[in-house]
């Protein structure tokens, strides 16, 4: 979606409210794809005492699987956008503030990567997730497994006195 910011930036006081939804499902994440629903996008640019800020809500359902149990889960998110848009920088290396060249910018770009950069580093089914048995794959969240750990083969022959002084 872009937005022309002209009337923005020339009008202390100005504002544009914008709603719309955006499509994510082409983004490829890790071979899975989060976004299977749009992205419903809900903010406002506005102009107070000559600062041009953009505020915005973006709320959507993420689908991942579970990192410990490899499970499929599905959440519903919202990550904020919050920048302060500027038409030139005298420090280049400025990492706060957005520079808008041209008077009309495209948001989808600037919510597209807000969104991944606030995405969760870890996906959970639940937060006591138990994860599955390193030795037989079983999911630990459904039921015990009755496996026993190998013998370390370092520790076998004082597995063999152990053994024979039971005799």
């Amino acid at each position: 979606m872009f937005i022309e910011l002209e009337p923005i930036f020339n009008n202390i006081g100005e504002k544009l409210d914008f709603d719309y939804e955006l499509d994510l499902s082409d983004i490829d994440l890790y071979t899975y794809y989060p976004f299977a629903q749009p992205v419903r996008v809900k903010g406002s640019v506005f102009n107070k005492a000559g600062v041009v800020q953009l505020r915005a809500d973006t709320i959507f359902t993420y689908s991942a699987p579970c990192d410990r149990c490899a499970r499929h889960t599905t959440k519903d998110l919202s990550i904020p956008v919050d920048h302060v848009l500027v038409t030139s920088l005298n420090d280049e290396e400025n990492d706060e503030l957005i520079l808008v060249e041209s008077l009309r910018f495209n948001l989808d770009e600037l919510v597209t990567e807000d969104i991944l950069l606030g995405l969760p580093t870890r996906h959970l089914c639940k937060e006591d997730c138990k994860g599955v048995c390193q030795y037989c794959g079983k999911n630990l969240n459904d039921d015990s497994c009755n496996c026993s750990a190998p013998l370390d083969p370092r520790l076998a022959a004082l597995q063999q006195l152990l053994s024979n002084n039971d005799e």
